[in-house]
């Protein structure tokens, strides 16, 4: 028996919404490989924050090298899985190299119950735009240098798309496969589009891409001129220089990395036998009205209220939110102020952290990194430590603070903001 007898085919018009769990976890970051090592860094309050002299990121949250070929070996895929990734993406873009290993991993913990997925039935949904932005930067030098040397296969990796294909080809997948994008919002816009089309039926697997942006010398500088990037004191080491809720926060800090979550409807994973390690709930999305990079209370209080409403649960029954808390001057404060405006009058104080302090602000992967970091704060029954709050802002919610807890939490929002005013909260659920 497959997940799809006896499953739907389709949306179903007046059948309830489905119960939309989470089959498959992959993650890499500046952590480390893999959803065991992320985890362990997250009790442990490990951050990957560091500063590099040469390579002109300054304070970020680097990767650092990818091996493609060795680092597939060493993750122990089925032969046939494993020649298919070489194939496709040994010659890929590394942002790309680094998306598809964490996609790998969320696939290669279902094991063989994959095979028993039919292809035409799995969704993919790549969340991000402007992936490849030092891989083009660095195409325009060769270019100005040798324009014959600019290589064929350029016209389809400067691509967001190239990832869809490559994924596809890689899964074999046969189903609907796109791109969204919502600043650095676009995971949550990944996972509340999958979590839609698994809960009405339209498909019973849906794979959902954080994947890697890698930034080019140009955008950081931008960046740096806005004043949005931290990282610039001479007082605090690179480790502490991402301090969300902190009164000496200065700006968000970079962090590369991809994660991947699979999602699927509880039929569908009960009928494979794989093991649930979560529940996507619901989530919304809502606009300020606003195309500049400043944030909006009113916009953020909006999209967690539309999420809740959407999971059909009530703010008293949040027991802990992972906030989009980047570090920035402004953003943290007026995140505080929409948190308290949405648990204000609660019967008990939510738990609040925020991950950017240990993995940098990962931009588009950044909310499915952190979708992986609830997730397993969830199924190991603790909370991270907010790192580097030495003087926490004001707010009535109850910030994680210096040390980890053990706390056991069965529900969580999860935010996320981008520039132009694009507003995502999902909510997340352990596993029953």
């Amino acid at each position: 028996m497959t997940c799809m007898d006896g499953c739907r085919k389709g949306p179903v018009t007046g059948v309830p919404p489905r119960d939309v769990v989470v089959i498959g976890m992959g993650i890499r970051t500046a952590l480390g490989t893999g959803v065991s090592v992320f985890t362990d860094a997250l009790w442990s309050g490990t951050s990957g924050i560091s500063h590099g002299a040469h390579d002109g990121l300054g304070v970020a949250a680097r990767v650092g090298g990818l091996d493609f070929v060795p680092s597939l070996a060493a993750m122990g895929l089925e032969d046939e899985l494993a020649a298919r990734a070489r194939r496709a993406a040994s010659r890929a873009p590394r942002a790309a190299q680094v998306s598809i290993i964490a996609t790998l991993e969320a696939w290669g913990t279902m094991g063989r119950a994959a095979r028993e997925i039919e292809p035409r039935h799995v969704h993919l949904v790549v969340g991000g735009s402007n992936l490849e932005l030092l891989h083009t930067y660095q195409m325009h030098e060769k270019f100005l240098a040798a324009p014959e040397y600019v290589p064929a296969r350029y016209a389809l990796t400067w691509m967001d798309t190239h990832l869809v294909g490559v994924v596809s080809e890689v899964l074999q997948l046969r189903g609907e496969g796109l791109t969204v994008g919502g600043a650095s919002a676009s995971g949550n816009v990944a996972l509340i589009e999958g979590q839609r089309r698994v809960a009405s039926g339209r498909c019973e697997v849906c794979v959902i891409l954080g994947p890697m942006t890698d930034l080019s010398p140009v955008e950081l500088r931008a960046l740096q001129h806005t004043g949005a990037l931290g990282g610039i004191r001479d007082d605090v080491g690179a480790a502490e220089a991402c301090r969300p809720f902190d009164q000496g926060r200065d700006g968000f800090i970079y962090g590369q990395g991809a994660a991947c979550v699979i999602l699927a409807s509880r039929e569908c994973a009960e009928a494979l036998g794989v093991t649930v390690d979560g529940r996507i709930l619901g989530g919304a999305m809502c606009l300020d009205g606003n195309h500049l990079s400043d944030p909006s209370a009113e916009g953020e209080r909006r999209a967690m209220q539309l999420a809740l409403e959407d999971a059909g649960i009530g703010a008293d029954d949040v027991d802990y939110v992972n906030a989009h808390a980047t570090s920035s001057v402004l953003g943290d404060m007026t995140e505080l102020q929409a948190l308290d405006e949405v648990f204000q009058g609660g019967s008990r104080p939510v738990w609040v952290n925020g991950t950017k302090s240990f993995t940098g602000h990962c931009l588009s992967a950044a909310a499915v990194v952190e979708a992986v970091g609830v997730l397993v704060q969830l199924k190991q029954g603790f909370l991270h430590r907010n790192l580097n709050l030495t003087s926490p802002l004001d707010t009535r919610c109850q910030l994680v603070g210096t040390s980890t807890k053990e706390v056991s939490c069965r529900l969580a929002l999860s935010n996320a903001f981008g520039f132009g005013g694009i507003n995502t909260s999902v909510v997340i659920g352990a596993a029953l």
